[in-house]
């Protein structure tokens, strides 16, 4: 028996109090986005054409160099011999190079990009105009609500309703009806 008594008395005292918070749907009577000019960093590709120099593979040198070789160790005796086959290889060398010649320039198509600053007019939010109790309310959303908000009901210290900021989707004009 002593156990159904607080029991009872906590049934009563939740009948009693009303609640704290409550949830409420009003009509959305205007819905306008709210656009503002956006930086947007993009990137820009062009093609270009870029012509690379011929080059010499080497050959020619290597080839030269042993004939000029050759060549210089064909003319003279003893130390001249040494110093003819060095000049016949260097000379050679030059020639053969020269001889060979460079091959045809090479033309490549390539990207060239660079990055932009362009403004975009982007939408940010929405100015939304609801109606709740006989009374216009207007907030900022980051979403188009549809015909209907969903509000926070909030009681203020006994007064009428009075929309509650700061809520993201559920705005507050609270008063029990």
């Amino acid at each position: 028996m002593s156990l159904c008594r607080p029991i009872v008395l906590l049934a009563l005292s939740a009948v009693a109090v009303p609640a704290l918070a409550a949830e409420d749907f009003a009509r959305v009577v205007a819905s306008m986005p709210v656009i503002q000019a956006v930086t947007v960093p993009q990137q820009v590709c062009t093609p270009q054409q870029v012509t690379t120099p011929g080059s010499k593979s080497g050959a020619g040198a290597v080839i030269g160099a042993i004939a000029g070789g050759a060549l210089g160790n064909q003319v003279g005796k003893g130390g001249g011999r040494a110093v003819a086959t060095g000049v016949g290889l260097v000379g050679g060398a030059l020639l053969g190079n020269q001889i060979e010649g460079s091959s045809a320039p090479q033309t490549q198509t390539v990207q060239q990009c660079s990055t932009h600053n362009v403004v975009e007019n982007r939408v940010t939010g929405y100015s939304v105009t609801f109606e709740y109790a006989g009374k216009q309310y207007t907030t900022q959303m980051a979403q188009d609500p549809g015909a209907w908000i969903r509000l926070a009901l909030v009681p203020v210290g006994g007064s009428a309703a009075q929309p509650v900021s700061g809520t993201p989707g559920a705005v507050s004009p609270s008063a029990y009806r």
